[in-house]
């Protein structure tokens, strides 16, 4: 654990998370990481941002691990604070995330919005969602130059796994409607268009 995080530590829960250690029993430690990952995806990004575990080789942890042994060999984290966290943070971002129904509706509404589609190449070119842009880096400058940070910009990916992590990016540089798509374009196809085929990854 790096030095920065360590000077840092305090064992008092901030007090941004005083409302999550209220409900943090409703977030068992002894949950495997496989499990507690699928219930709150940011968690892990959650547990980067504030601990420096799970963002790398060197930081990660097992998915049979529960969240009890991964804050004893992590310098005996306080499980209570590191759930309060987690619930503080999976509560923010609940915030960013739009329903496909909800965004299907802001997109018809508001001309301003956009669209964007995080996933491969070749998943955007064998289905895709009409009005979606392909995004590229080219078109990551374009944003960060140009585009309004006011206006509504969702988002999607495959199953709205990694679309939250973009969102957070944009938002971190200053676009206040920056929305993640809930479920991804697997949702979309079963909620706004059935017509758009659904695959899987191998």
């Amino acid at each position: 654990m790096g030095s920065t995080y360590c000077e840092g530590f305090v064992t008092a829960p901030h007090p941004r998370y005083a409302r999550a250690m209220t409900t943090a029993e409703s977030l068992d430690p002894q949950l495997p990481m496989s499990a507690l990952l699928q219930r709150y995806p940011g968690a892990q990004r959650a547990l980067f941002r504030r601990y420096h575990i799970g963002g790398c080789a060197s930081c990660g942890f097992q998915p049979t691990e529960t969240l009890a042994e991964v804050c004893a060999r992590n310098e005996n984290l306080p499980v209570g604070e590191v759930v309060a966290h987690i619930l503080a943070s999976h509560e923010e971002d609940e915030k960013i995330l739009i329903s496909p129904l909800d965004l299907a509706a802001a997109l018809k509404a508001d001309p301003a919005a956009k669209l964007i589609d995080i996933r491969t190449r070749e998943e955007f070119d064998a289905v895709h969602i009409e009005g979606a842009i392909f995004f590229s880096q080219e078109l990551m400058q374009e944003i960060l130059v140009h585009w309004d940070r006011a206006a509504l910009l969702a988002l999607i990916d495959h199953t709205g796994a990694r679309s939250m992590d973009a969102a957070a990016y944009f938002a971190g540089h200053g676009f206040g409607n920056v929305r993640a798509v809930r479920g991804g374009i697997d949702a979309w196809s079963q909620e706004v268009d059935p017509a758009l085929a659904r695959y899987e990854l191998e």
